[in-house]
């Protein structure tokens, strides 16, 4: 095999130039070799059980998601952005290893991430804004909501944006950053409402009829749950009528069946039992005055 004796020849003679070249003998090039070498294998070892555990973490992650049961787009983005983070730590981690200097390369990153942000501040703040709503849920699809000075039911509830369909069958698109940061009322999130009314009567009227008359209204109907218990009471003395506070309790569904029916009923029937519903009125008194 005299070729490859001549090219182990060649090598060592090479080796030996570059060595003196450099300042270096052969045996701290050799060491240095080995020093290398041995940084590489924990180079290698680090990126392949780095990225291992990265893809565990990742599955467990997905899994937990999927337990809470959060939105399956915000699944699929807080998986990727974890797999891709740690992906990228395991990689960096490797390569540190090997001896790379890497504050650079994360100054460099954290500058253009910066410029990125300030650039895209406010698709940011919704972004952010969309995650928290999805995350910790104040209202979901169907829910009827109040909110930066629009009513409506949730029809969708996206990355950037919560899209409402008003009463009157508008679409409206909210951002999510002026969502989350701000106040929102859920209609539809409790089980139960309380249904309030206040009804007036004439000064003179029967009090107690009228009391015992909305009693009735609300024995008869099958909507107005009996526990919490319905409340009858004089609330106000005004001007021109005596008020009596109704305040009846019902399924989150029944409330407007609730509220018109008892409207309706009572001013059908009130008229019939001798029961006046008053109106503000004046009294004009004309006095002659001799001349």
């Amino acid at each position: 095999m005299p070729e490859i004796s001549d090219t182990l020849q060649n090598n060592s003679i090479a080796i030996r130039e570059l060595a003196k070249d450099e300042g270096y003998t052969l045996a701290e090039i050799k060491h240095k070799a080995i020093d290398w070498g041995i940084n590489l294998a924990i180079a290698v070892a680090v990126l392949i059980v780095g990225m291992m555990i990265a893809k565990r973490v990742t599955k467990m992650i997905s899994k937990l998601l999927t337990k809470k049961e959060y939105d399956k787009s915000l699944q699929g983005f807080l998986v990727s952005m974890v797999s891709i983070s740690l992906r990228i730590l395991v990689v960096l981690t490797a390569l540190g290893q090997l001896g790379v200097e890497m504050t650079s390369f994360i100054a460099l990153i954290g500058a253009a991430g910066l410029a990125i942000g300030m650039a895209f501040s406010g698709t940011l703040g919704n972004f952010a804004g969309g995650v928290m709503i999805l995350i910790f849920r104040p209202y979901k699809v169907d829910d009827l909501i109040e909110a930066q000075g629009e009513t409506g039911i949730v029809k969708e509830v996206q990355i950037f944006n919560t899209i409402l369909l008003t009463l009157d069958n508008k679409t409206i698109i909210i951002p999510n950053g002026p969502l989350a940061n701000g106040n929102i009322t859920n209609y539809t999130m409790q089980k139960i409402r309380r249904v309030d009314f206040t009804v007036g009567i004439a000064y003179g009227d029967d009090l107690a009829k009228a009391k015992a008359i909305l009693q009735k209204f609300v024995d008869e109907d099958e909507k107005i749950l009996k526990d919490p218990e319905p409340f009858i009471g004089l609330v106000e003395l005004a001007d021109s009528s005596v008020n009596i506070a109704l305040r009846t309790w019902c399924k989150t569904e029944d409330y407007w069946d609730v509220y018109f029916k008892m409207n309706e009923r009572i001013y059908n029937e009130f008229d019939q039992e001798g029961l006046n519903i008053p109106f503000p009125q004046m009294d004009l008194h004309v006095h002659n005055i001799a001349e």
